[in-house]
């Protein structure tokens, strides 16, 4: 038996950016993501977000790679929405992000996705996007930055 902790955080932007996330029913949304990461054996710590993008902490289970998880996730969710008549104008995900954290930074980000209704009304999701490439250094290439 091996012993893992695979703490990811995920993010999700819908499409061009809209706000497609009505808050009076995110937690209908944030209820059937929270079933297919079971499903996938995977743990969910913390699930935020605002109209126009989500942010995930999760456990991922050793044995899904990362890729197919997010498609997964994105795919199964997007179709739930597109025949949910409480997210009429959802047309889809964009880009997605995800990191790998120590488990000593739990803590952390739940409260840092705890808090992004009040981190929104001050920092854009272009602004936060970019930080989060930024902090974790990742390279950003202009010409496709935010552009689905």
């Amino acid at each position: 038996m091996s012993y893992t902790r695979l703490l990811y955080h995920i993010v999700f932007r819908t499409k061009h950016g809209k706000n497609t996330i009505p808050e009076v029913h995110e937690k209908e949304l944030y209820a059937y993501i929270m079933g297919i990461i079971e499903n996938k054996k995977s743990r969910l710590y913390r699930i935020g977000g605002t109209e126009n993008h989500i942010h995930l902490l999760i456990d991922m289970h050793p044995t899904c790679a990362l890729s197919d998880f997010i498609k997964e996730l994105k795919e199964y969710s997007s179709k739930w929405l597109s025949n949910n008549p409480n997210f009429p104008d959802f047309e889809g995900w964009a880009v997605s992000f995800a990191v790998t954290y120590n488990i000593s930074d739990k803590q952390m980000i739940v409260n840092y996705i705890k808090n992004q209704k009040e981190h929104h009304k001050t920092v854009s999701f272009e602004a936060e996007y970019r930080q989060l490439l930024i902090d974790n250094e990742i390279d950003i290439d202009e010409k496709y930055f935010l552009k689905e």
